[in-house]
């Protein structure tokens, strides 16, 4: 492990103009940079620390409306606050599922998202969601649908010298219900192997599908969107057929891969059985809102 240099900076500006330098990385729980490091995975010659910058923490609600999620807020923060489990209880069940209470209490929303991994248990249901990330750089303030924050393993949309200010969710719609599931090869401590978010917007009949969204994880190069999968659902019952049809239409769209923990053959059919689950759930919800 080669030597690095280490700066805390104490305003945004100045975190940024440091980010600017050859070989810079932001840090802030880095329970995934550190053992990238040790392993020789990345060899930085400076470690931003950006975990004291007040911009980049909290979870709160703007204009009463949309809900803002701060980049180093950490884990164990998504997952015992109120206000995600009462408006988008997908994203809390997800951030309780990753590592320990230790790992969740030090590792932030920004480095799961940052590390780029296709595996990322927030991904899935923050690109059901629908989330924008709200980007800050030597040129200003940008947005970037979450959907184009993907590049690669390992590379996001983030450009020399900008770092993740926060993620932006917009209000639900009535009859809205959202579900994240995943497997692994132990229920604790492990990364998924297929992991599914499916968010359903009910009609006013409570039984026609107005709008779907299914992202899926560990099954392509980047966690990805399901869009043909969802739009066989729109406008239509969410019968067994159709919820059978949406399913083997997503697996199709996936990109696994065989690896050590599962077979590119296995995985299709996870992504199955995750659709159709997640979709029950997230209807069971859509239609627990009404009462």
């Amino acid at each position: 492990m080669k030597d690095f240099d280490y700066s805390r900076p104490t305003s945004l500006q100045q975190a940024i103009r440091l980010l600017r330098k050859p070989g810079a990385k932001a840090v802030a729980g880095g329970t995934d940079l550190l053992l990238q490091i040790r392993q020789g995975e990345i060899q930085p010659s400076l470690l931003v620390d950006i975990s004291e910058l007040a911009e980049l923490h909290g979870i709160l609600a703007v204009d009463g409306k949309r809900v803002r999620i701060g980049a180093v807020t950490p884990l164990r923060d998504l997952e015992t606050s109120s206000l995600l489990r009462r408006r988008f209880p997908a994203l809390s069940e997800a951030a309780a599922l990753i590592g320990s209470v230790q790992i969740r209490n030090l590792g932030t929303l920004g480095g799961n998202l940052c590390n780029a991994a296709p595996s990322a248990d927030m991904a899935p249901p923050l690109l059901a969601l629908d989330a924008t990330a709200l980007i800050a750089g030597p040129n200003g303030h940008r947005s970037v649908r979450l959907d184009d924050f993907f590049l690669g393993p390992g590379k996001t949309a983030l450009a020399r010298g900008e770092l993740l200010l926060a993620l932006e969710l917009k209000p639900l719609p009535a009859r809205s219900g959202c579900s994240y599931q995943r497997i692994t090869i132990r229920k604790r401590m492990d990364i998924a192997f297929v992991g599914v978010a499916s968010l359903v917007v009910l009609d006013h009949d409570g039984k026609t599908c107005r709008l779907a969204s299914i992202a899926l994880g560990s099954v392509a190069p980047t966690p990805i969107r399901a869009p043909k999968a969802e739009a066989l659902l729109v406008g239509k019952a969410l019968s067994r057929q159709n919820l059978e049809a949406a399913a083997t239409q997503a697996c199709q769209e996936a990109q696994p891969i065989s690896d050590l923990r599962a077979s590119a053959e296995y995985r299709r059919e996870i992504v199955k059985v995750l659709v159709r689950r997640t979709l029950i759930e997230a209807s069971r919800r859509a239609l627990a809102t009404e009462t």
